[in-house]
């Protein structure tokens, strides 16, 4: 990781912003309306969020300079899931049920990080260095824990018998909620603490946790992340209204807003994986990548079920047809392309195409 000897402007200004357009919005009582005012009000939202989002993902990696990988990329992982969790939950709350949006969000994450985001990353490293090298034992950790949560939680609801899929019953969400922290927790020992060489570049020294960064700036960034986390939790529910009407702007299906939540919330992650790859680092690349898979279900399934049991709503999780042969592919050509520890720019393209194929399905299925 970089060092940050200095703040940019954006890293502190971008969450202000957020701070005050809530502040703003709250105190005037402004209820987004698709017009004229309401459409630059949206424009300046995005901005302001987008922004706030990537100011939390700079502190984080601040942080993470300090403290050293795995934990590095951890920290990155956690933060941008505290995103997610805050938007998927406020848009399930809006005036229009979404039951599908944790589904949709869940399955796009898996889908833009394990073919997108991977196939971008391998295809610029393979056109920049021919091949690159990763850790194969960490690969198959991230891999085996992410097939078993997926598999669990967005193909067996539709196979219980308990209550129709593809929804689970209250006892059988209950368990796979806890089976699936418990898991997820596991697979963090051994990332952070029994096996964490695993998921260092090989040659690198465990650790080297970089060049020391100053208490000010550590300080500061940690107050800042706190910040940023907190103002996009509040601006999620004005977000959530201006999703629900582009989507309805654009006769989208309702796919659509889950792909949205989960750009938002990868874009950061993706440009570090992506400058990772060209730098020759595509273990740091892999370990975003897939680290921020493995969160999106380990940890938002989880939260999102105690929010649908606290407010009393219906979680729908199963996959359909379609979803679930994507999600098949992306499993087998993932063993593939991680099977040997050398990619090249062809595995990149071929999970590109997956993308592709996966977001031309979103809007004509």
């Amino acid at each position: 990781m970089g060092a940050h000897p200095t703040m940019p402007r954006s890293a502190w200004i971008f969450p202000a912003l957020a701070v005050l357009l809530f502040a703003a919005v709250t105190a005037t009582h402004y209820e987004f309306a698709p017009s004229a005012f309401g459409l630059s009000f949206a424009a300046v939202l995005l901005v302001i969020l987008f922004g706030t989002v990537f100011a939390a993902v700079h502190h984080a990696e601040v942080i993470a300079h300090r403290v050293g990988e795995p934990y590095g990329t951890l920290l990155l992982t956690l933060s941008v899931t505290i995103i997610e969790v805050a938007l998927i939950t406020t848009l399930m709350l809006g005036e229009k049920e979404v039951p599908t949006l944790a589904r949709d969000t869940v399955f796009a994450v898996v889908m833009i990080v394990c073919n997108g985001l991977v196939g971008l990353c391998v295809f610029i490293g393979g056109l920049q260095y021919r091949e690159q090298d990763f850790q194969i034992p960490g690969a198959n950790l991230y891999l085996s824990v992410l097939f078993t949560l997926a598999v669990i939680t967005l193909v067996l609801p539709n196979y219980t018998l308990t209550t129709p899929g593809p929804v689970f019953s209250d006892a059988q969400l209950e368990f796979v909620s806890v089976v699936t922290i418990i898991l997820y927790g596991v697979f963090l020992y051994t990332q952070t603490s029994r096996h964490r060489d695993y998921f260092i570049k090989e040659g690198a020294d465990p650790a080297d946790v970089g060049a020391p960064i100053s208490t000010g700036l550590l300080t500061l960034s940690i107050a800042l992340l706190l910040l940023s986390l907190l103002a996009v939790v509040l601006l999620s529910k004005k977000f959530s209204l201006v999703v629900d009407a582009a989507t309805a702007a654009l006769g989208a299906p309702p796919a659509f807003a889950g792909v949205v939540v989960a750009l938002l919330i990868l874009l950061p992650e993706s440009v570090a994986a992506v400058a990772a790859a060209r730098n020759n680092d595509l273990q740091k690349s892999i370990n975003l990548a897939l680290g921020s898979s493995l969160a999106t279900i380990g940890l938002t399934v989880p939260a999102v079920s105690v929010a649908a049991f606290a407010l009393d709503k219906q979680l729908v999780l199963g996959l359909n047809q379609q979803n679930t042969v994507e999600l098949l592919l992306t499993f087998i050509l993932s063993m593939l392309t991680f099977g040997t520890g050398r990619t090249n720019i062809l595995f990149g393209l071929v999970h590109m195409v997956v993308f592709a194929v996966f977001v031309f399905l979103v809007f004509v299925p």
